[in-house]
Formats: structure tokens, C-alpha cells, sequence
């Protein structure tokens, strides 16, 4: 290993009070054994209880502690990206607060790195401890990410990675409202490898990402990196506008015939049927227009409050 070299690991958190510490100390025990320089960087994301009162009490008795305040909760992926903005070294290590992410792999990152990997990303293994429900939304995530997204993104995948410092580079210049970083990992190529891990069990607290969030995470990385929807969009038209064509040949014979042609209910549930396909559809353009409208503004993709950290 190469003792010159400077490790930062980033660490966003939300209301992550007694996880601090514990994420902390486990750090800096790993790294008594590995002849590294490191920082820690803590991203407060617009905590609400008492995290930042933690996070200033470890920078008095622990000088490789540094924290950025932002000014409120810009969301995960933002202050992960807002810790990659400011980290100074050679490669940067993000993981969670809540101690899923096992500290104790962070050695076998730096091995694969220090053999030429610029990308070192893990993959979590099942963990049959986890409720079904929250299994089945997870891989339900994944598959429908790759199926419709540009951008392969392998079942597990985490923001628990390293990244070597020319990749940080390339990504502090993306300035985009809605980050996925998952997917930008993956875009900028480089030279990565995986590392599976099993994830250990929150030491405190309750995870953030409900299915709502799961779900707006989901249509943000489609977003992100694809226009499949739209074209989603306009093969359903097409389908159901042939289907309708199709229709036209009863209506002429009921016509012509003189026979009436009954069945308002059926016609009552074809025209909110169209009417709410209709909508998807709007739906659709909409959060990809929305997402324009918001990048033209132009505004900061975060801001910070306070940082002890010297740029």
C-alpha cells in the first residue's frame, strides 16, 4: 500500500444522531491497521434533531473529522455529491451513516484501486433477514431501472463505492438538478470492478427510503438516463389508436343497418380508460419537461450553511 496516499470517505446523514459516532469510531479503528492517510467527511443534509451538535463535538477530539452543513435537506443524492465536490483525496469512499455499509470492506476497496481499478463499486447479497415486501420492491427497482434506462445497473448496486480521483473530477462537473449517481457511475465508463458484501444491520434508527421515495428514486434514474418512456408512450397510442380502427367496422354496420348501438356503460368505461391513459402519457412528458424547467434555472444544486473544511 502506499502510505502518501489521502483516503476520504463521505458520509451524507439525516437525523443520524447516535449512528455518527459508531460509524466514527469504526472508521478510524479500520484504518489504525492500514497505513493511510484519511478524512472523514460528514454531509449534514438539513438534520432536524441534535446531529450537528454530534458531528462539531467529534471535529473538537478528532482532526480527521470534517463535516459540511447544508442549509436544508437537498436529498441524499445531492449531499453525496456535495461531500464528492469537496473531498481532497486520491479517491473518495461514500457509504451510508447507519452502518449497513461494513466498514471492515473498505480494505479490499483499496485493493482493488491500488491494482489500477478506477471504479470499485459493491453489490449487496440478498439478506433474507429483510421483510419480502422490501425484497421484492428492490429487485422490482433494478429490473425495471434496466429495462427502461440506457444505463445497466446490476441488482444490489449501492452507493457504497470508491472512486478514483479522475472520476471524482469528471463528476464534480456535472451540475444536474436530480443526480443519480448510481447511473453516472456507470456512464463515465472508466475502468471499475465489483465487490459483493452482505449488509450489516442498522444500528439505529429507521431507513429513510420508504416506497414512495423508492418509487420517485426509480422515475428519477429512468429520467435520468432515457427516453424510453416517451417512446413507451407512443407505441401505446399507436396500439390503442389501432385497436379503435379496428372498432370502426361495427359502428358502420349498426349504421347502416338501423340497429342501435347500445352499451353506455362500455362506452362510459372506454372514454376514462383513454382519458387516464391519456394522463400517463401527459404524466410522462411532464416530469421530463418538469426536469428541464428546473435545470434552466440555472440554481445551486445545494448550499451549504457551515463547513470546517479548507478549499
Amino acid at each position: 500500500m502506499l502510505p502518501d496516499k489521502l483516503i476520504s470517505i463521505v458520509i451524507p446523514a439525516f437525523n443520524e444522531t447516535e449512528n455518527i459516532p459508531r460509524i466514527v469510531d469504526a472508521i478510524d479503528k479500520l484504518f489504525r491497521t492500514i497505513p493511510h492517510n484519511y478524512e472523514i467527511i460528514l454531509v449534514a443534509d438539513g438534520c432536524t434533531d441534535n446531529t450537528m451538535e454530534t458531528i462539531e463535538k467529534l471535529t473538537e477530539t478528532n482532526k480527521q473529522v470534517y463535516f459540511i452543513e447544508l442549509s436544508r435537506n437537498f436529498g441524499h443524492q445531492l449531499a453525496l455529491k456535495a461531500g464528492l465536490d469537496h473531498a481532497n483525496g486520491d479517491c473518495v469512499i461514500s457509504m451510508d451513516c447507519d452502518l449497513q455499509h461494513p466498514p471492515e470492506i473498505i480494505p479490499e476497496l483499496l485493493a482493488k484501486w491500488e491494482l489500477g481499478y478506477e471504479v470499485v463499486y459493491t453489490i449487496r447479497q440478498e439478506d433474507k433477514k429483510l421483510p419480502m415486501g422490501k425484497r421484492i420492491t428492490s429487485n422490482l427497482f433494478y429490473k425495471s431501472m434496466n429495462s427502461l434506462s440506457d444505463v445497466e445497473i446490476e441488482t444490489g448496486s449501492a452507493d457504497f463505492r470508491l472512486l478514483d480521483r479522475n472520476v471524482v473530477s469528471v463528476i464534480r462537473n456535472f451540475h444536474e438538478n436530480e443526480p443519480f449517481l448510481r447511473g453516472l457511475v456507470k456512464w463515465v465508463g472508466f475502468r471499475n470492478i465489483s465487490i459483493p458484501y452482505y449488509p450489516n444491520q442498522r444500528f439505529c434508527g429507521k431507513s429513510k427510503y420508504s416506497l414512495n421515495r423508492m418509487i420517485k428514486f426509480a422515475l428519477q434514474g429512468v429520467t435520468s438516463f432515457s427516453v424510453r418512456p416517451l417512446y413507451g408512450a407512443i407505441y401505446l397510442g399507436f396500439i390503442f389508436s389501432m385497436l379503435s380502427v379496428m372498432y370502426l367496422p361495427y359502428v358502420l354496420h349498426a349504421f347502416h343497418s338501423g340497429k342501435e348501438v347500445s352499451g353506455w356503460a362500455s362506452i362510459i368505461m372506454t372514454i376514462v380508460f383513454f382519458g387516464g391513459l391519456k394522463l400517463i402519457i401527459l404524466g410522462i412528458i411532464g416530469i421530463y419537461v418538469g426536469k428541464m424547467f428546473m435545470q434552466v434555472k440555472n440554481r445551486p444544486n445545494y448550499i451549504i450553511r457551515s463547513t470546517n473544511l479548507k478549499q
